[in-house]
């Protein structure tokens, strides 16, 4: 048997909801709102009613992802879109927001009902939890990066030095950063040289200093990056590509402790920690004869390797967030975050750029956009022209399957590689598939056909 229930009652069971709600009609007046609703925009339900929802529910959001909009064309609702909502007194608070149509008893759509919960408590303990995720500029929550995090500081108080791998992007001097700023050397400068940049004869001087009349431009004197890092630290970037010859040079200043400028016959002592970067492994170098064996044993006595980001894809909604952050305050803009739609995108794209390629992407998004949420469409065609489409739900298991999905295709539907594209275990692949309902590939993993 149905019962009807008495609009009085109705009025009381929205009046004790936490979250804000509004009924808007098709003319995108307000209609209807609850006590949190009041006290969320500060206009009472005298002052809402018959406004325009844009004048009362007032978001970022509202030109560049209207929820009104969104739910008219998903034909139904549109869920948990994060913005910040201006007050009455001009007070932004972070919000999050979902839409459902409201139908008349024909079926036929009269209205949308919005649902805004106040993120204030929320947001502030996110950022509280950020903080466990980021250490000095680097950010990451997946474990290679915890771990990393977690070696730093002991790592930075020791003199000894270092050998940073990783691929180009992956933050590799942000790394060499840290480790001074922590150490001890901290008070004293942090030098960085790009050596792969060089040819030989100008890396030198850099590196060592000249003496006045050691060629003929060299009017007077000029020390060398190792002598300007004195009592600091030294960060050699891409040591790999450095010549015999100079690997010569350098093994004898780090034996030695000290350099000798160009035009000159008395060596200057130094002291300085050395941190060196490579993105191509240099063990395998050694093997191939194109870097000496005592160099790389005499550089490598602390070795910290940064993953590649498709390895660490957790990171990215963590990284975005923080990019989206850098760039509000250098640009003065109000980007609030990413759609789903477009969080989706940035999780399956395979980063050959790593974490330089993620920001140069959502620099560009700011150059199409002030305010409000990213979009697909302000990403660049090569993201959004992607053969597998992820799904536009954004659910952390649409997220999952369109990765899983992108690194099964990408090696050729072979478990094992793609298990490795992803860092997680054969078998952990398999149980994801299995509850995902994707169609296992005919090489499973368990036998090696490279």
């Amino acid at each position: 048997m149905q019962h009807n229930i008495p609009c009085t009652n109705v009025e009381s069971i929205l009046n004790s909801l936490s979250e804000a709600v509004f009924t808007i009609d098709m003319d995108r007046r307000i209609t209807s709102v609850n006590k949190a609703a009041e006290l969320l925009t500060g206009f009472n339900r005298w002052e809402a009613v018959g406004k325009k929802c844009r004048d009362v529910i007032n978001t970022r959001i509202c030109g560049s992802a209207c929820p009104f909009t969104h739910a008219l064309s998903a034909e139904g609702g549109v869920p948990d879109m994060r913005t910040f909502l201006r007050n009455s007194r001009g007070r932004d608070i972070p919000i999050r927001i979902s839409t459902s149509l409201l139908y008349d008893e024909a079926g036929a759509p009269v209205g949308v009902v919005e649902t805004v919960r106040d993120m204030a408590e929320t947001e502030q303990l996110r950022r509280e939890l950020a903080g466990t995720y980021s250490f000095r500029d680097m950010i990451g929550k997946s474990p290679a990066m915890q771990k990393l995090f977690d070696l730093l500081p002991r790592v930075a108080e020791s003199t000894s030095s270092v050998v940073v791998e990783g691929e180009t992007g992956t933050g590799k001097e942000l790394v060499a950063r840290a480790l001074h700023d922590l150490s001890p050397r901290s008070h004293a400068p942090f030098v960085a040289i790009n050596c792969g940049a060089l040819p030989d004869a100008l890396l030198e001087s850099k590196l060592f200093g000249y003496k006045a009349g050691a060629f003929t431009d060299a009017r007077k004197d000029k020390p060398g990056r190792f002598e300007l890092a004195g009592g600091g630290t030294i960060f050699l970037d891409e040591i790999a590509d450095i010549s015999p010859a100079m690997q010569v040079r350098l093994l004898r200043v780090l034996q030695e402790n000290q350099v000798e400028p160009l035009g000159s016959v008395k060596p200057v002592p130094v002291d300085v920690r050395v941190i060196v970067a490579t993105n191509r492994p240099l063990e395998t170098l050694v093997k191939q004869g194109r870097f000496r064996e005592d160099l790389y044993y005499r550089i490598k006595v602390i070795h910290l390797v940064l993953p590649p980001l498709r390895r660490r894809k957790e990171d990215i909604p963590l990284l975005v967030e923080g990019i989206i952050a850098k760039y509000n305050q250098l640009q003065d803009k109000e980007i609030d975050g990413v759609t789903p739609e477009a969080i989706a995108l940035l999780m399956v794209h395979y980063y050959p750029g790593n974490v330089r390629e993620l920001e140069n992407v959502i620099e560009q998004a700011f150059v199409l956009r002030d305010r409000g949420l990213i979009t697909p469409d302000d990403l660049p065609v090569e993201l959004r022209g992607q053969d597998t489409c992820p799904p536009v739900s954004g659910t952390l298991e649409s997220l999952e399957r369109s990765a899983i999905e992108e690194a099964l295709r990408r090696a050729a539907r072979h478990r094992r590689r793609a298990a490795h594209e992803l860092g997680i275990d054969v078998s952990t692949l398999y149980r994801k598939m299995k509850a995902l309902g994707i169609q296992p590939p005919a090489a499973d993993g368990r036998v090696s056909s490279q």
